[in-house]
């Protein structure tokens, strides 16, 4: 009998840092995120603010948006989003009107997450986990601003 491959958070935070990198090859801040719903990524993105000169087009938004479409409703309550870095104010928002199921962060962000506002701006029924590849998520985030100053 075949062993079943299970995907797991590490799995999918692999994918969300690929993400992440290809964000690094355009000069975009290296954050990436990845939507699965039952066991399937829906969707991949990573950050395009400069790239599309908008600085509303994070990772996590531009996530959103794909999975939405590829699922064809505006609710992801049965997803989870894996994201490189914690989600800021503006991103935690829209987890809360998508609704979705479950948000899993790599590192923190200490200036400008969700978390610094004392209050949790997630949907009620939104499960938040950290820490998942945390070392890696953070390496590629301070190499890209050292590599700035």
């Amino acid at each position: 009998m075949g062993s079943v491959l299970v995907k797991d958070d590490i799995y999918y935070m692999q994918e969300a840092l690929k993400q992440a990198q290809l964000a690094l090859d355009i000069d975009e801040v290296p954050i990436g995120a990845i939507i699965v719903c039952r066991d399937k990524i829906v969707a991949r993105a990573h950050n395009l603010s400069m790239r599309l000169n908008d600085f509303t087009a994070h990772a996590e938004m531009q996530a959103f948006t794909s999975a939405t479409n590829a699922l064809g409703g505006k609710y992801l309550n049965d997803c989870t989003l894996y994201v490189t870095m914690e989600p800021c104010v503006m991103c935690a928002g829209a987890c809360y009107w998508t609704q979705i199921g479950k948000v899993v962060f790599g590192v923190k962000d200490e200036r400008r997450g969700a978390s610094t506002t004392g209050v949790n701006l997630y949907h009620p029924k939104t499960i938040v986990e950290s820490g998942i590849l945390e070392e890696e998520c953070s390496k590629i985030v301070k190499d890209f601003f050292k590599k700035k100053r």
